[in-house]
């Protein structure tokens, strides 16, 4: 029986498909050992693209929904303001029913603790009566984690308030403690939006692995309140009216990542999950898990069958050589970091996400050039470029307008491996011509080339 895992690939070279063994320490569960002669036998194919459409965010607007599905909503909204107002909202039924039962009366959570006529969840009121368009927004994502089963949802919703409360959450991103480990700010952080606008998380755990965060229960712990305060951090970027931006995009990089079987690291993963999958009801619209090693397509193929079809709709999976493809199908290139093949980089002082990028390809066995124009003497030409595999010679020149003058080299050529980077370079003429820049591709299929330029003028002093 094949297990099928929804990936970016159509299919993986089956020296790609093959790995002796999974790594499974002593004191975790065991890894199944995949082999070819096992999957061959099994006939496991690992991977195989998924046929199910990839998961398209439903619509928050109260006429788009479904009779049954306003129905929830309206059980669900009754049932909060029943718990605020009879203040039960963060007492779980299990407890209230034993206090009852003891004859106790029902309080909060806190001895003393006297419920607010308000109650607030990321900056949105909770009382229908008194809420707005965003409640119902808020309220939707926790039926849709519910299959629109109103208590459920309710139960979900409370056991969050509660969670949340015991753990201070909404101090979080004020908390000095939150911000004391160096290590944590490249593993995890926000940086940008993808083409729908939703802001974009990285999560990088190699970096977590190479820190040692994963050994001691400190490591672990700061891990997990690190990760809870970045979604906190997203979550305050988000409009929750219908209609706009009501979720994140997450980027998992699996580069140098620690496997599964690793003392500490299934644990920690563990835990990470169930916080935001209890806690965090709908807040991703796409999981997108770049640099996947084969272990990890071994270990979808034999947990996928226990996911909901909901939720693998939202993973995409890509393979090493197809990361920046990939990430360019759901986030600009304008806004994707150079580190991931776009052109976005820290600090830049010269372009922003409104110089847009254009695209060039380039037939295997062909070259192209890009021309920038330079009429006006005294200008400062500015321009970068990246191509997506590399693998190509490139150069660049100055050609002068006066075909008297002699032509100015300006990057000698030589063949771009792949592990280059952004090209960025600027020149300023002395006369009137263009810069050209030449891209040869001797590889066998076609290059996809990213740039932008822009020319600055500053006029001579005394002029």
């Amino acid at each position: 029986m094949a297990v099928e895992v929804k990936t970016e690939e159509s299919s993986i070279p089956q020296e790609e498909m093959v790995e002796k063994k999974l790594e499974a320490d002593t004191d975790s569960d065991p890894v199944p050992i995949l082999t070819e002669k096992k999957i061959e036998a099994e006939a496991v194919t690992v991977p195989v693209v998924e046929k199910a459409a990839s998961f398209r965010e439903e619509s928050n607007f109260l006429s788009d929904l479904k009779e049954s599905e306003r129905k929830a909503l309206f059980d669900l909204r009754a049932q909060i303001e029943e718990a605020i107002s009879t203040k039960t909202l963060f007492v779980e039924k299990e407890k209230e029913k034993e206090k009852e039962a003891d004859g106790e009366e029902v309080k909060c959570v806190d001895e003393g603790d006297k419920l607010e006529e308000e109650v607030f969840l990321w900056g949105v009121p909770l009382s229908p009566s008194k809420g707005t368009n965003s409640t119902d927004v808020l309220l939707l994502k926790f039926l849709r984690a519910r299959e629109f089963k109103p208590k459920e949802a309710f139960d979900m919703l409370q056991k969050t308030l509660i969670w949340r409360k015991s753990q201070k959450i909404d101090s979080i991103l004020s908390d000095e403690k939150d911000y004391s480990n160096a290590d944590l700010d490249e593993a995890c952080y926000i940086d940008g939006r993808d083409r729908e606008g939703h802001p974009v998380c990285y999560n990088i755990l190699g970096v977590l692995a190479s820190a040692g965060l994963f050994e001691t229960e400190e490591g672990r712990e700061s891990l997990v309140r690190w990760r809870v305060r970045m979604m906190e951090k997203g979550i305050g970027m988000l409009d929750f009216e219908p209609g706009q931006v009501v979720s994140l995009t997450q980027v998992v990089d699996l580069k140098d990542a620690p496997r599964p079987g690793k003392k500490g690291v299934r644990a920690v993963l563990k835990r990470v999950v169930d916080v935001l999958q209890d806690n965090y009801p709908e807040m991703v619209a796409r999981t997108i898990f770049i640099n996947v090693p084969f272990w990890y397509y071994a270990l979808s193929a034999i947990v996928s069958p226990f996911l909901t079809q909901r939720t693998k709709s939202k993973f995409v999976l890509s393979r090493p050589a197809r990361t920046t493809e990939t990430l360019l199908r759901y986030i600009s290139a304008e806004a994707l970091p150079v580190a991931y093949g776009g052109l976005k980089r820290e600090g830049d002082s010269e372009f922003s996400l409104e110089d847009e990028v254009s695209e060039l390809f380039i037939k295997a066995n062909s070259a192209e050039t890009i021309e920038i124009p330079a009429p006006q003497v005294g200008s400062t030409l500015v321009w970068d470029l990246s191509v997506i595999g590399w693998e190509v010679n490139y150069k660049e020149e100055f050609v002068p307008s006066d075909e008297g003058s002699y032509a100015v080299i300006i990057r000698k050529g030589k063949k771009m491996n792949s592990r280059e980077g952004l090209v960025h370079n600027s020149f300023k003429n002395n006369e009137a011509g263009k810069v050209v820049l030449t891209i040869e591709n001797n590889c066998q299929k076609k290059k996809k080339v990213l740039y932008r330029h822009k020319a600055k003028f500053l006029p001579v002093k005394g002029c």
